[in-house]
């Protein structure tokens, strides 16, 4: 699936390629294909292009918010990031591997929630994070 049909994000900062699975108001799971043409491998780092973290937590929450946002309770809202706990980041990243996004929902009400995110290449984990948001009414798009 497409994420636009979902979040709002768009390029340059629409960090996931597709959807490949949802549970509405539970968990979503997606990847991005970093082809090494992205905007921010030119000065991170010359020579050496690394995919950075904070982009990576990113990620995780693109795909977090289409768990969200595909539930109806949600429909027309924005989730914005809340918090950011036990970020770890257990590998690099780099042009061309495809980064697989994972996000479960912990808690979920009318106005916030938490997910436990965890990005691989290849099984191997290369970022793991509680993310906490809020969710606010959104503006039409």
């Amino acid at each position: 699936m497409d994420p636009t049909e979902l979040i709002a994000h768009r390029p340059p900062f629409l960090l996931v390629d597709e959807i490949d699975e949802i549970v509405p108001g539970e968990s979503a799971r997606g990847h991005w294909n970093l082809t090494g043409d992205e905007w921010f491998f030119a000065g991170h780092f010359p020579g050496r292009p690394t995919l950075p973290g904070v982009l990576m937590v990113e990620a995780l929450a693109q795909v977090g918010a289409t768990a969200v946002l595909s539930d109806e309770r949600y429909a027309g809202k924005l989730p914005l990031f809340g918090g950011i706990e036990r970020a770890r980041f257990r590998r690099q990243v780099v042009p061309g591997e495809r980064l697989d996004l994972e996000l479960t929902v912990t808690q979920l009400s009318a106005r916030a929630g938490k997910g436990l995110g965890r990005a691989t290449v290849g099984g191997g984990i290369a970022c793991e994070a509680q993310l906490l948001f809020v969710i606010v009414d959104g503006e039409p798009r």
